[in-house]
């Protein structure tokens, strides 16, 4: 049984940044009843009714990843070199998206 080390810091008010003894794991956007998780697996989308237990959540893999468990039967990737582009995450799209979703969730609410 090995030690683990898992911290989780409130930067604003529906923003939280999870720690991991490898650095920065996942970052949480969002109210009680709904959130965005984006971390380096996917993204996981959760709703619910706060005080009853009801709640809904989906995963959302990124799909260039290696080893994504949803393909079984991958195509082949092409070979990237140092000197050649390289393919862009998506990751910052979702952090966009759930800043902005942060936003107009306060504006509103």
């Amino acid at each position: 049984m090995g030690f683990r080390f898992r911290k989780s810091i409130k930067i604003l008010p529906g923003l939280k940044i999870n720690l991991t003894h490898k650095g920065i794991s996942s970052a949480s956007i969002g109210k009680p009843g709904a959130s965005l998780n984006i971390g380096k697996k996917g993204t996981r989308t959760s709703v619910g009714i706060p005080g009853t237990g009801l709640s809904y959540s989906k995963h959302h893999t990124y799909k260039n990843r290696a080893g994504n468990q949803e393909n079984p039967i991958q195509e082949q990737q092409p070979f990237y070199t140092s000197d050649t582009e390289q393919p862009k995450s998506n990751v910052w799209i979702w952090v966009i998206f759930g800043l902005f979703c942060f936003i107009v969730g306060a504006i509103i609410f």
